[in-house]
């Protein structure tokens, strides 16, 4: 990631606000990051498509560190097919070339484009459309968001064929190197599209690699050593479910989401016993919360760790579903289905 400085932000915007409206009619129909009008979930919605047609083979393209990796010689010929102006190339090529400060020292830049700027989605879909074209130009279906670009064939042995003359056109046309560990010839239920999972119907659910980094992310947010208020720690988990929920909102997750609640439950119980920290206190909370005394006490004593505590009935019983949500808690199921519903509604 690449910050510029506020100038150069303010002049890669004005740029910006003059080139897109020229370039990006002139994009392909396949290709949807970065683009006005146009999201992941347009992209998954093609995707789907190719799938029920039958395309149950996809040709899953990895570009490695595409952003560090693009050629400046190469982008500068693309841009000089269209601008005219040899002053805003020169401009262009500058803030290519500019180098940067990481860890409070000078790098200079050789190759690649600074995302963190407002021109670098420009240039990577100038840069890729030629991918674009060519692909058009040999009938291929594909969706392209950024440098994440599926290609959906019949069979296997098709795959294989266009995965060699896709990767021979990046590295040679393009200056641009395929991941080829990453990249892959599969049947769409094995691969991930924008965190998403095809199945061979085309229906979409959430990629396991997606539910991992989730509950990644919140195992930070809920760290029992925190030292942060069950209030606010709250806050911050209903803050960061309600936006990935409704990025996933047109998977088929409804059982996955009832048990990802569960885990979030327990482990905010697990969070608020061990602010408890001693026997005693353990004993009062489960008390003030409605818990018989010789139940509490059984709990505190019984010598278990916080984890196991947090999945007993009594912990349950003191904190239950409703009173987790008085505290504010999202339900991710209940979210996932209300989005559902108001999306039946407008159609969509």
């Amino acid at each position: 990631m690449g910050i510029p400085t506020v100038v150069d932000r303010l002049v890669q915007q004005a740029i910006l606000q003059v080139l897109e409206p020229l370039f990006d009619p002139t994009f392909s129909d396949s290709s949807y990051g970065f683009r006005p009008g146009r999201s992941a979930h347009d992209a998954l919605r093609q995707a789907r498509e190719y799938v029920s047609e039958g395309h149950q083979i996809v040709v899953d393209l990895d570009l490695e560190k595409f952003f560090d990796r693009v050629n400046h010689d190469v982008t500068m010929s693309r841009l000089a097919r269209r601008i005219g102006d040899k002053r805003l190339l020169g401009i262009i090529r500058r803030f290519l070339q500019a180098g940067m400060l990481a860890n409070g020292v000078h790098v200079e830049r050789q190759e690649g484009t600074p995302q963190g700027g407002p021109l670098s989605p420009l240039i990577s879909n100038l840069l890729l459309d030629d991918l674009d074209k060519e692909l058009e130009r040999r009938g291929h279906r594909f969706c392209r968001y950024a440098d994440d670009c599926n290609i959906y064939v019949r069979s296997q042995a098709a795959g294989e064929r266009v995965m060699t003359s896709v990767t021979a056109f990046l590295e040679g046309e393009l200056r641009l190197r395929v991941n080829r560990q990453k990249s892959a010839v599969a049947p769409v239920g094995e691969r991930k599209f924008l965190g998403y999972r095809l199945s061979n119907t085309g229906s979409l659910g959430i990629a396991p690699e997606s539910l991992a980094r989730m509950k990644d992310r919140l195992r930070q947010i809920m760290r029992r050593n925190r030292g942060t208020s069950l209030e606010k720690m709250i806050a911050q988990v209903s803050a960061f479910t309600t936006g990935w929920v409704t990025y996933f909102r047109h998977a088929r997750a409804s059982s996955v989401l009832r048990d990802l609640d569960g885990w979030v439950r327990r482990k905010l119980r697990c969070a608020r016993l061990k602010q408890c920290k001693r026997t005693m206190a353990v004993a009062t909370f489960l008390r003030k919360c409605g818990v018989p005394e010789w139940r509490a006490w059984r709990l505190a004593l019984s010598g278990k760790g916080w984890w196991r505590m947090a999945g007993s009935p009594q912990a349950a019983e003191a904190m239950t579903i409703a009173w987790l949500d008085q505290q504010g808690l999202v339900s991710l199921a209940k979210h996932h289905a209300a989005l559902n519903i108001a999306g039946n509604r407008r159609g969509t």
